[in-house]
């Protein structure tokens, strides 16, 4: 039975229950073969390609039971073996399916002549960005035109804490929700990265106050970013920024970026 085949058949046989449209969470039974593909997809979008063997002690699945589901996924394209045969990465099925929630997603669309608009008034990296969990998720990005850029792509996850996209979005909750949405331990990306939880707090409350975020080299060392959350359109919570290298930064270009960043606001929020 393929990925696309772990229906409605297989809830009902596996989780014991008919069509529970509209239940409470609190009567959700996973199916556990359908959640094992889920676990596979997400392990393999933040570390890359795995064997099977790295994959099964990861996720304690017998490794028999891993060799069948990953061939399974492998033969509907959402899986690929590379050239030595031994190592899956996600397969072209998997960008299909990412490039089609882009493709349809309405706060990309809306935002796509506004980040047009930045990247041609400051010639900088612009991006979307979502907030799923403790993650931000880039949406949509426009290249600088300078040789000097950051490394981005569509679909990067990184941490909220370190970054603008991040710090501004959580900058809307409440304090306790903030805590709720990070890690146990705050790695540090560079070493400017706030991993004190007390200090991060206070830095999140400066953007609260302020309207924009700033994360001051502490994602890649030498880039400032500054960002603005977009006035919320349930169920995202999106934010656009603008990345600078310091060197290109003085007082007055930062005031024109977050010039730019308010105006770009309000034209969404039209």
């Amino acid at each position: 039975m393929g990925l696309l085949a772990l229906s409605v058949m297989s809830v009902d046989e596996m989780a014991g229950h008919p069509d529970t449209d509209g239940a409470d969470d609190g009567d959700f039974q996973p199916v556990k073969s359908a959640g094992r593909v889920l676990e596979v997809l997400d392990v393999l979008a933040s570390t890359g390609p795995q064997t099977m063997r790295d994959l099964a002690d990861q996720l304690g699945v017998p490794k028999s039971s891993m060799h069948a589901l990953l061939r399974t996924m492998q033969h509907y394209g959402w899986l690929e073996l590379d050239t030595t045969g031994k190592q899956y990465g996600l397969g072209v099925h998997a960008l299909l399916v990412g490039s089609a929630y882009v493709d349809g997603d309405d706060v990309v669309a809306r935002t796509s002549p506004i980040l047009d608009t930045l990247a041609e008034n400051t010639g900088e990296t612009v991006h979307l960005g979502r907030l799923e969990g403790d993650s931000v998720v880039y949406m949509a990005k426009r290249e600088s035109v300078h040789p000097l850029r950051m490394f981005s792509a569509v679909g990067r996850r990184l941490s909220a804490y370190s970054t603008a996209l991040g710090k501004c979005l959580l900058a809307g909750l409440t304090d306790e929700e903030i805590a709720e949405r990070m890690p146990e331990k705050l790695e540090a990306v560079t070493e400017k990265t706030i991993t004190d939880p007390d200090l991060l707090i206070k830095d999140i409350r400066r953007a609260r106050v302020r309207g924009y975020a700033i994360d001051d080299e502490e994602t890649t060392q030498g880039l400032r970013c500054f960002a603005i959350a977009l006035p919320q359109r349930a169920p995202t919570h999106d934010a656009i920024s603008i990345s600078v290298p310091i060197f290109r930064l003085d007082d007055e270009r930062q005031e024109a970026i977050v010039r730019l960043l308010f105006e770009a606001r309000y034209s969404f929020a039209r």
